[in-house]
């Protein structure tokens, strides 16, 4: 072939085919791993293919959720213009007829019915300048108390146990780099191996390394096949399990009282409050023998490095804090935080879990983890925002409560931004009846979710290929989330729709942005001393290191790898143990004759939370295409029921019907539901309202249930 022939085939080629390469972040679990998605186009046919991206957290790892984010991004039934309801149906309408209505009906609410009667649902998945917006718009635009967000139900017990012992909350106390030197591990209702896969490899190099690792989950999972030591306890036992663990490490002198007379406040207290508890007792309460108990307290104990993981199976309980803050307790005990290879983990479920509760979208909390009860907190922002101390709100009340208010009548509209509330708060059939009373209900989503059936006004949100922003990941390291792709249609930046209806409603010169930068830029300064510092953080400086953990108090300052070295974040320096009684101050749901086992919910790894996004992707929906019920064998067989056949679970508040999956690995009085799946497979309908005293969590994992074929 000569020469000019294989030119002109390469000029052919090079006709047909283009090539973009756009770098983003995962928009699911709370890893954020960086990925690019390389978009070909051959002729007029599209392909796309998901590769990582190496960075500190995964190294360019992904999992099988990753590797297909972009097929609901680029989802057909994606909303692209504004839709508003007329006469029961959604009709496309411009960005300017939509914001005007919303200026009508939330003024008209607000004259009729007070400040505080619009709300704003927030969201873990959004940036960190949108969380910022979401609380300064409510404060500022709306003036209204009434703001919380989706994050209430993932990380409230954790945070608030993490706040209350150490007197701040990063999630992480160490870096992700420490895990693989630790001498023992203690995952705590963390099945990892599923819901943060690329976290996993840490653990496995742990495990390679020596260390002894303790698994606590009523379920066989293939992160407990990776532990050398189960407790599968019983379902909302954790408290009473954690206090057997530290009386046997307290009464076998396993502690480290050097540490505890320098750095602990409350030793004294809760050793006695544990002198009087019997270890048959708590073997009974948890379903865990005395054996299996002084196995893992002992081996804790003596080890001279140990770290304790959390997540959703143990605080997403009514004493969710109480056990949060037993665990602590016994790293307290033992001396192992503020050390290398020794902290504390709480295993966000949700992307930006960790940041978007830093910046003012929970309802007791200003930019940098401030407080809004706090004269000076409240003084410090007033001055960054322009408003007078005066004129900011109060305390809210928590996500679930605002529903609550709803049915109440107190709130009677609502913004709602990136969250299907619909789906995963608890007692859902009386959310869907309290979100029904709303006046006027605003939704920015990319999908007509279950709540957005709802809405009167639906908003088209970006997503994560358009998106730019901060996120902060489960280490709390903030990173930056490069998104270059096209808006389609009429899709805006989420961070420019909070701006847009702030200039309708007249307080535009607040929210006078251009860039999500530059919403970032003032973030830092509101930051600036907080518990929550990103003051020495910059995009340029997030671009350079690929991310930095906070606090980062200047831009000379390198970020915080391991917290609480020299003392903790108290005003005397010292930690609080707590004295945390196994006996619940809400009770608890207890199996009766008529519903006789525990039912606990969690995750499958194909899904993400209420599955709105991952069910529009077609390879994650085939792998998953409908919600199950694990039983045990011998249960099943006790109620008649036959594996892969379709089961009626049941509470007090209603009933689903799922397929049955016979497996030994789940305790005989228990069965678990994912809770991804809607309509008739929705088990968050089955689950009660009642909540954490001290955080407002609702006890999603625990409902007392029967089971029975279901019925043609």
């Amino acid at each position: 072939m000569t020469e000019l022939m294989l030119k002109y085939f390469r000029s052919k080629q090079q006709e047909v085919q283009k090539e973009e390469v756009y770098d983003s972040q995962c928009p699911f679990c709370s890893m954020q791993c960086k990925m690019q998605l390389i978009e070909q186009t051959v002729v007029s046919r599209k392909t796309y293919k998901t590769i990582g991206k190496d960075n500190p957290t995964t190294g360019g790892r992904l999992c099988i959720k990753g590797n297909n984010a972009h097929q609901h991004a680029l989802s057909s039934e994606r909303v692209k213009h504004p839709l508003m309801k007329v006469d029961g149906e959604f009709v496309p309408v411009s960005w300017r007829e939509a914001l005007e209505r919303i200026r009508q009906e939330f003024t008209s609410i607000q004259q009729e019915d007070g400040l505080d009667a619009l709300s704003v649902y927030g969201s873990a998945s959004v940036t960190n300048e949108e969380a910022y917006l979401l609380g300064k718009f409510a404060r500022v635009a709306l003036r209204t108390r009434h703001i919380d967000y989706n994050g209430r139900l993932c990380m409230a017990s954790a945070a608030t146990g993490a706040n209350q012992s150490f007197g701040m909350d990063r999630g992480f106390t160490n870096s992700l780099d420490e895990i693989p030197y630790t001498r023992t591990i203690i995952l705590a209702g963390t099945n990892i191996a599923e819901c943060q896969p690329t976290i996993l490899p840490y653990f496995e190099e742990a495990k390679d390394n020596g260390a002894y690792i303790i698994a606590v989950d009523p379920r066989e999972t293939a992160t407990t096949e990776m532990a050398d030591l189960h407790l599968k306890n019983k379902p909302g036992s954790d408290v009473a399990l954690v206090n057997g663990l530290l009386k046997i490490i307290i009464e076998e002198r396993l502690t480290d009282e050097t540490f505890i007379k320098e750095r602990v406040h409350g030793f004294e207290e809760v050793k006695e409050s544990l002198a009087s508890f019997d270890l048959e007792e708590c073997a009974q309460i948890t379903g865990v023998s005395k054996e299996q108990l002084y196995q893992a307290a002992v081996i804790f104990g003596q080890e001279a490095t140990g770290m304790i993981f959390t997540a959703r199976g143990i605080e997403q309980q009514t004493d969710g804090t109480a056990a949060v803050r037993g665990y602590i307790n016994i790293l307290l005990a033992t001396g192992n935080i503020g050390r290398p290879y020794s902290g504390y983990g709480a295993i966000t479920g949700q992307g930006n879990g960790q940041g978007a509760r830093e910046h003012g979208q929970k309802a007791d909390q200003l930019p940098g983890y401030r407080s809004i009860e706090n004269k000076a907190d409240r003084e410090y922002i007033a001055g960054i925002w322009g408003v007078s101390e005066e004129d900011l709100p109060g305390k809210g009340v928590s996500a679930y409560e605002m529903v609550e208010r709803i049915d109440e009548g107190t709130i009677t509209g609502m913004f709602l931004m990136c969250s299907n509330p619909l789906i995963s708060q608890p007692n859902a059939n009386f959310v869907e009846k309290a979100l029904k009373k709303l006046k006027f209900l605003v939704v920015a989503d990319m999908f007509v979710s279950e709540t957005a059936k709802l809405a009167d006004m639906i908003l088209p949100a970006s997503s994560y290929l358009e998106d730019q922003g901060t996120m902060t990941n489960v280490e709390g390291r903030v990173t930056l989330r490069e998104a270059k792709r096209p808006l389609p249609g009429e899709v805006r930046n989420d961070w420019q729709i909070i701006c847009d209806m702030a200039e309708v409603l007249g307080k535009g010169k607040y929210f006078p942005y251009r860039s999500a930068e530059e919403i970032f830029e003032e973030l830092r300064i509101a930051s600036r001393g907080g518990k929550a510092d990103y003051y020495g953080i910059t995009y340029q400086k997030l671009r350079e290191n690929s991310g930095v953990l906070w606090p980062c108090p200047d831009e000379s300052h390198k970020g915080t790898q391991r917290l609480f070295e020299s003392s903790f974040a108290h005003l005397d320096g010292k930690a609080e143990m707590a004295v945390i009684s196994h006996v619940p101050e809400v009770p608890k749901e207890t199996p009766t004759d008529e519903f006789p086992l525990f039912l606990t919910t969690g995750r499958v790894m194909s899904q993400y939370l209420t599955g709105e996004q991952t069910r529009r992707s077609a390879s994650l929906a085939a792998r998953d295409f409908e919600s199950f019920v694990e039983i045990h064998p011998d249960t099943a067989k006790k109620y008649q029921l036959k594996d892969r056949a379709l089961v009626r679970v049941q509470s007090k508040r209603g009933s689903v019907v799922v397929r049955s999956r016979c497996s030994d690995k789940i305790r005989k009085d228990t069965v678990f539901v994912p809770f991804h799946w809607t309509q008739t497979q929705n088990v968050n309908q089955l689950v009660a309202n009642d909540l954490d005293p001290a955080c407002r969590m609702p006890g999603l994992k625990l409902t007392a249930v029967n089971i029975s074929p279901a019925q043609d």
